[in-house]
């Protein structure tokens, strides 16, 4: 791991970069928040148990996208699985709501992971945060994805994410890791915002 993880750059940039987001997609979330409560049943958010820095534990928020029944659900699941590791992941979920489906599709539903951010335990740029299932499996190499603070999206996020093989995810992650700057962060911001445009255009010319 370099110095950079641990920097005050890193943190100044979590901390600016996440107020900006805040005001910036406040009206967002306030409406995705009412349409979430106006046209499915259970609550506004997810919350669940993920693998932060260092093996500690925290909860992680989302914006709900699936049934209230979907963690139960799982296992009947595992033959639709299209994640290799021990990783499950369907792009179609079938558990996903009608307006979860397309919350996920353009990245909104990560947005209030900046409450985590705040807080302190992920960043705006790192690896994504397993669940505690997925990652008691990581073997000893893989958990060096664990040296440093979990983030929102990542280097796996803007390379394809469904298309790359778990092993190709673990050498991004790794890479991150031990390469991570000011500027890689701001490149991985940067082509998330473009790739979340992209989705948010497709989904609204698809429906118009």
């Amino acid at each position: 791991m370099n110095d950079y993880h641990t920097s005050f750059a890193k943190k100044f940039l979590d901390v600016s970069v996440s107020i900006i987001i805040l005001i910036v997609t406040l009206p967002i979330a306030s409406l995705t928040s009412l349409a979430i409560k106006l046209t499915e049943k259970g609550d506004i958010f997810f919350l669940q148990n993920r693998v932060g820095k260092n093996g500690k534990i925290f909860k992680i928020f989302k914006f709900r996208t699936m049934t209230p029944s979907a963690s139960q659900k799982q296992s009947l699941l595992k033959k639709l699985n299209e994640a290799d590791g021990p990783v499950f992941k369907i792009k179609d979920d079938p558990r996903f709501t009608k307006f979860g489906k397309a919350l996920s599709r353009t990245g909104f539903d990560e947005l209030p992971q900046i409450i985590n951010v705040l807080k302190g335990e992920m960043s705006i740029v790192g690896p994504r945060p397993f669940p505690i299932g997925e990652a008691r499996k990581l073997n000893r190499g893989e958990k060096v994805r664990e040296l440093v603070n979990p983030g929102i999206t990542s280097n796996w996020v803007v390379n394809g994410s469904h298309r790359l093989s778990f092993k190709e995810w673990m050498k991004l992650d790794r890479n991150y890791v031990e390469n991570g700057s000011a500027v890689t962060d701001l490149s991985i911001m940067w082509f998330t915002l473009i790739l979340m445009t992209k989705s948010t255009l497709k989904l609204l010319f698809k429906t118009y």
